[in-house]
């Protein structure tokens, strides 16, 4: 029986398509709200409010039975990603004791320096590679020495993230390449999840203390040191990457934030917003609903598309706009209800510290290349070259 909505046979899975959505994304948003994926017998979610609803309501559009496309997939991710209430409830608690805002004061000093650091030796460079020599390398020294990782292993994290997070699309003739890159991950990290391999006090050896005390199942600390291996540096380095090729693209949005450090929250907000670092989830339907006044059977895959509802202009003015007073801080890229993204502040200040690095040392950012990467879930830049005029 064929679903009662406008149906598309788009692929969001076609490689020109995951390099460069946006026009996609404004056909599905103007075909209509919910659609019929003929090709992955799915749903799609297209517009904010929709993508919305579907976010605040974990009891009907579930992230149990995985957040990706291939059900054999999803039985492999695990994790705080792939549970609801209250088996979530316990795992996020373990995290906010690190990530909520207050329990990050006292690293503030080390997210600061870090980033002033690296920060001051690519400026005096005057041309450096933001994806691999800033963004990654800031994000998975900060994330590692607070978790505590060994140094072994840490060049590997955002290669096999970057494989595991292309596990969540339909089966390609490329998953196995990235199914090994998961397994790889998911090897290291129960490698790791050991007294002697973390540091002493640092946030890992804290998720064992919670284990040891009951707080949550001793085998659920390897899926909570995963959360930081995995999403917890990726999506960071595509926020920090985006950012510098927003403001090399726009550079009276840099002279405004250098004049005006008070827009910085708001700046970060909008690029999070234009460019947002996961671009696409899916949930399954557990009771049959309507959507937008379309019937959804229980049982169904929707996907949700994070990336086209940041961009809808039913919620935003001119929305393809870069526009660094607008401040949106209802943008969807660090999720709703439940299931927000738990590192969102942590994100947020590591942005803040690398932006405030270089509006002290920089007048002018001017992009020389770039190339974005191919991600079933993400969308980023792979390569993002610059030379930057000192100030």
């Amino acid at each position: 029986m064929q679903p009662d909505c406008p149906q598309t046979d788009v692929d969001l899975w076609d490689d020109a398509i995951l390099i460069d959505p946006y026009e996609t994304y404004v056909e599905l948003r103007e075909l209509a709200p919910v659609l019929w994926m003929s090709r992955h017998d799915a749903y799609a979610v297209t517009r904010y409010e929709g993508v919305k609803e579907v976010l605040q309501d974990w009891r009907t559009f579930t992230s149990a039975q995985g957040v990706g496309m291939m059900p054999e997939m999803n039985s492999k991710h695990g994790g705080i990603l792939t549970t609801d209430p209250p088996d979530h409830d316990a795992l996020r608690a373990v995290l906010n004791t690190q990530l909520v805002a207050g329990q990050l004061a006292p690293h503030h000093d080390f997210l600061v320096g870090e980033a002033e650091s690296l920060v001051a030796d690519l400026v005096e460079r005057g041309s450096f590679e933001v994806v691999g020599e800033l963004a990654r390398a800031y994000s998975v020294k900060v994330v590692s020495d607070l978790v505590g990782f060994p140094e072994e292993g840490r060049d590997r994290f955002i290669e096999r993230g970057d494989a595991a997070f292309n596990t969540f699309g339909p089966d390609s003739e490329q998953m196995g390449e990235h199914v090994d890159g998961l397994r790889q991950l998911l090897t290291y990290c129960e490698a790791v999840t050991s007294r002697d391999k973390l540091t002493s006090g640092a946030w890992g050896d804290q998720i064992l203390d919670a284990g040891e005390r009951g707080d949550v199942r001793r085998g659920d600390c390897m899926g909570l040191l995963l959360a930081y291996a995995w999403a917890g540096m990726d999506t960071t380095v595509n926020g920090i990457s985006a950012a510098m090729r927003l403001f090399a693209e726009h550079p009276d949005q840099w002279t405004t934030l250098a004049h005006d450090r008070s827009l910085l929250s708001s700046a970060i907000s909008e690029v999070l917003r234009i460019e947002p670092p996961v671009h696409r989830f899916t949930r399954s339907v557990t009771a049959d609903t309507e959507l937008d006044g379309v019937k959804i059977p229980a049982g169904a895959r929707v996907v949700v598309l994070f990336g086209a509802a940041n961009r809808d202009p039913r919620r935003y003015e001119d929305p393809d706009r870069f526009d660094i007073r607008r401040n949106p801080t209802t943008h969807l890229s660090f999720g709703r209800g439940v299931h927000r993204c738990v590192g969102a502040s942590l994100a947020q200040q590591e942005i803040t510290a690398v932006l405030n690095a270089l509006l002290d040392r920089v007048e002018r950012i001017e992009m020389l290349d770039h190339r974005w990467r191919r991600n079933n879930a993400l969308h980023g830049l792979e390569h993002l070259r610059v030379t930057v005029e000192q100030r």
